[in-house]
């Protein structure tokens, strides 16, 4: 078994393929049944965000059986190999840690990847998915990125993708204090993108959502107004600047609706920031001539000032991502060392739990106590060196040595008075089987 990750991200594949792979919160927990269900899959977890789709698993085979499920799910991406990275081993838990750290975000150190990472394992630790290996995997990485945002400024003056949208608004035409903003969603990124309008001081803001209550609770805390999807066609021509962030599998603003505000609008120009994977705004919306539109691949260019600011400390968490994926691997193989004496062990107290439980039902029923300890001691005997005996024999009979130098340090030498074991342990004998 081999641990592996792989997916695209905004690095490896452009927008377009993103959104057709990308999973929504209630579609993870079928996505993961169906992974684990694959006959070479032991563990899998499910990363999916509005930058990146990766799956994370221990399986048998090289991953060829995870890339073309992930290229069929759940839309049909049949060119999504040409896309795929691929991290197997000591390299899947590095990138794990880069991820979780925010080393490899659109947004250098952005602080909400890893509240994403945290959802990854969560939804997979309750959906059965989460095995031992990859349980202690993602735990590793939480304290990796804990100390890498403690111990160096990758994540001082955190920027996210909702922070650098609301720059690119206050730099744009649209002066925030005159303007209105219409926000569409309810989720973290529009929440974030609500903070930061409010201390732009924009002048008014809408905020719509498919759940009203949300688009409410969210305008209460913010001072916005809230609307219903239902109610988008109406407002829509009040707004200077839309700021869209949902989970829709498709479209929800397109051409024709922001033709017709664009009219009514006496043809104003409209700001629009589509931060959705798939994208909350039709790709043809663009061709209208008062409409500028821009999507999270566009928001690369408008923060690379901000990665350049972050390289000196994104080169200290990089330090420390090394030494912790190196003592990850040591820990690991450690813990594969001792494997054998963990399942010696194991063997030896289920013998003594079979045994002692036989005693006591003769005890129960009236036997002998000496007879009784007598049968305890012959039948964990027998039960503690059957294997062993059977294993040294074949070696013997096989020229076997090394095994029998093994046995040498692990069986010292007995006296006379133990000359009998190899009797009562012989696999032959109809003591040991009575």
């Amino acid at each position: 078994m081999s641990l592996f990750v792989l997916g695209i991200n905004h690095q490896t594949a452009p927008v377009s393929l993103r959104e057709r792979v990308a999973f929504s919160g209630d579609a993870v927990p079928a996505a993961l049944d169906a992974l684990r269900a694959l006959p070479s899959v032991h563990e899998v977890a499910l990363l999916s965000t509005c930058n990146r789709t990766e799956l994370y698993a221990v399986a048998d085979d090289n991953g060829d059986a995870l890339a073309d499920w992930l290229a069929s799910h759940p839309d049909d991406a049949g060119d999504l190999h040409a896309y795929l990275y691929r991290h197997a081993n000591a390299d899947a838990v590095r990138h794990l840690f880069r991820v979780a750290t925010g080393l490899d975000s659109l947004v250098l150190g952005e602080p909400q990847i890893l509240g994403q990472v945290k959802d990854a394992w969560a939804t997979a630790r309750n959906a059965g998915s989460l095995g031992n290996q990859l349980d202690r995997l993602f735990q590793q990485a939480f304290a990796t990125a804990k100390r890498a945002r403690t111990d160096t400024r990758i994540g001082a003056n955190p920027v996210s993708v909702a922070s650098t949208a609301v720059r690119l608004a206050q730099e744009s035409f649209a002066r925030l204090e005159d303007s209105t903003v219409l926000l569409i969603g309810a989720g973290e990124t529009i929440e974030l993108a609500a903070r930061h309008l409010v201390q732009a001081k924009t002048r008014r803001l809408l905020i719509a959502n498919r759940t009203l209550a949300h688009a409410q609770d969210l305008a209460t805390r913010h001072g916005g107004y809230a609307l219903a999807l239902g109610e988008l066609d109406r407002h829509l021509a009040e707004a200077d600047v839309v700021i869209s962030a949902t989970a829709a599998r498709d479209p929800i603003l397109h051409k024709p609706q922001l033709a017709a505000a664009l009219t009514a609008r006496r043809h104003r120009p409209m700001l629009l920031l589509d931060l959705a994977v798939p994208r909350d705004i039709a790709g043809d919306v663009a061709e209208l001539k008062d409409v500028f539109l821009y999507t999270v691949d566009d928001l690369e260019r408008a923060i690379e000032e901000n990665r350049r600011s972050r390289r000196e400390a994104a080169e200290e968490a990089e330090a420390i991502v090394e030494l912790q994926v190196s003592r990850y691997i040591e820990t690991l193989g450690a813990s594969t060392r001792t494997e054998p004496l963990k399942r010696l062990r194991a063997h030896g107290e289920a013998a003594k739990a079979d045994a002692l439980a036989k005693a006591r039902q003769q005890l129960a029923a009236g036997g002998d106590p000496q007879a009784v300890l007598d049968m305890l001691a012959h039948t964990l005997t027998n039960k503690l060196l059957h294997a062993p005996t059977i294993a040294l024999r074949e070696a013997a009979i096989s020229g076997n040595a090394e095994l029998a130098r093994a046995a040498d340090k692990l069986f010292p030498a007995v006296d006379a008075t133990g000359s009998d074991a190899e009797a009562t342990t012989d696999p032959n004998s109809k003591r040991q089987h009575g």
